[in-house]
């Protein structure tokens, strides 16, 4: 096995920092930039008109408690290998945002909170944010289906024969899923995993699904008061139904998390449009969730990139 010089090590971990926190704010430059679908006259005009030191003070709260509750997810989680602090917490999600911005997925979020744990615990680390992420993205689904379906029964989007075929559909890759859960690929099983799941202890799946709804609950309304913000009046329902539409179909699309805001806007366009809402609107809304949602904490968490030891990966 080759071994590399101390000082050389040195060297490649600093490069590395250099090159994920400057792909990071050079995508976030390069959409923000480059995006002719962005009228910021219109935006500042808008601004001007509705500005209110407590609206913005309002949506900022809404952006950090979105954050707070993703960091206590996985201080929650965490804690099946040992117990962190809200700030050890902290640094590990937001580092590991920043690393997985430009991945498929978020791909580099798991392996940016893994090189916060010894290498043996690798595989545990990655286990745990699937499960942190994953029921983020089972509440999307169950919210996102009630909301799709009180949506298309008030504009009837897709008739009720397409509604049943897809449900049919869903239960049947349910049904597959859990008929062939003994067989094994590359020794791994659906079987295993659940027994997997169900080795951590039912507090700690109580507590990361209470803290998995606050979150959706925080960003799902947080959308929602940046449209009344912007003179959108829709009924409270309507309105909703429409965002956790939204949210249910862009998160089912593969993107990296530095195009977010152009999957979300180009499926809440469609929905949002259905109700006469402004497509530059839309856009605009779109980009300041992902700004404020992404950018900031990605900005937050190049730091704690920049400031990574590697002897704590050791």
């Amino acid at each position: 096995m080759i071994s590399i010089p101390h000082k050389a090590k040195q060297f490649l971990v600093l490069l590395a920092k250099l090159l994920i926190v400057g792909g990071a704010f050079y995508f976030i430059y390069n959409q923000l930039a480059n995006n002719d679908k962005l009228d910021w006259q219109k935006f500042i005009v808008l601004f001007k008109k509705n500005q209110s030191v407590l609206g913005i003070s309002f949506i900022l709260l809404l952006s950090i408690l979105n954050r707070y509750f993703e960091i206590l997810k996985w201080q929650n989680l965490a804690q099946v290998i040992h117990k962190i602090s809200v700030y050890e917490a902290t640094k590990q999600v937001l580092a590991a945002l920043t690393a997985g911005i430009f991945t498929p997925n978020g791909v580099g979020e798991y392996a940016g909170k893994a090189l916060y744990y010894p290498k043996s615990e690798a595989k545990r680390v990655v286990f745990l944010n699937l499960i942190c992420n994953g029921i983020q993205m089972i509440l999307t689904i169950i919210f996102g289906i009630f909301g799709l379906l009180y949506f298309n029964a008030e504009f009837n989007v897709i008739t009720t024969k397409t509604v049943l075929i897809l449900f049919g559909g869903f239960a049947l890759i349910l049904i597959l899923l859990f008929s062939i859960k003994k067989i094994k690929v590359k020794g791994y099983s659906i079987e295993k995993l659940i027994h997997k799941i169900n080795e951590i202890p039912k507090s700690i799946h109580q507590k990361n699904i209470f803290l998995g709804i606050c979150r959706y609950l925080v960003f799902s309304h947080q959308y929602y008061f940046l449209f009344l913000g912007f003179d959108v009046d829709l009924p409270y329902l309507t309105l909703m139904a429409a965002i956790t539409s939204v949210y249910f179909l862009a998160s089912s699309l593969p993107t990296f998390q530095f195009l977010d805001f152009a999957v979300k806007g180009s499926v809440a366009i469609y929905f949002l449009g259905i109700l006469g809402v402004n497509e530059w609107i839309v856009i605009f809304i779109s980009t300041l969730m992902w700004f404020l949602n992404v950018v900031l904490p990605v900005v937050l968490g190049s730091y704690f990139v920049l400031n990574f030891k590697t002897k704590t990966a050791e």
